[in-house]
């Protein structure tokens, strides 16, 4: 795949960094930027998709939902004596 090139700023003290574990690794500092977005996408993209489930699911109303105020009861209990069971969704 063809492969494009972007522009971004960095703190000084960032890029020495970045400079240093590209020598350390042998690797250009390009090459470690670029890796280190892809990771950085890959392991980020399941929270984008979970949003974007939410979001259809409200859209076409079939999502399950807690009403505000029972989850702050609950939370209010949580790690005390009198904790309760987390709410259902209705």
């Amino acid at each position: 795949m063809a492969s494009k090139t972007v522009s971004v700023r960095l703190k000084s003290e960032t890029l020495e960094k970045l400079g240093a574990m590209a020598e350390a690794m042998h690797r250009p500092r390009a090459w470690l930027m670029a890796h280190a977005i892809e990771r950085y996408i890959e392991h980020e993209a399941w929270q984008v998709a979970a949003i974007q489930t939410a979001v259809d699911e409200l859209d076409k109303e079939q999502a399950e939902l807690v009403e505000h105020a029972t989850v702050v009861r609950w939370l209010d209990h949580w790690g005390t004596e009198g904790e309760v069971e987390p709410p259902s969704c209705r």
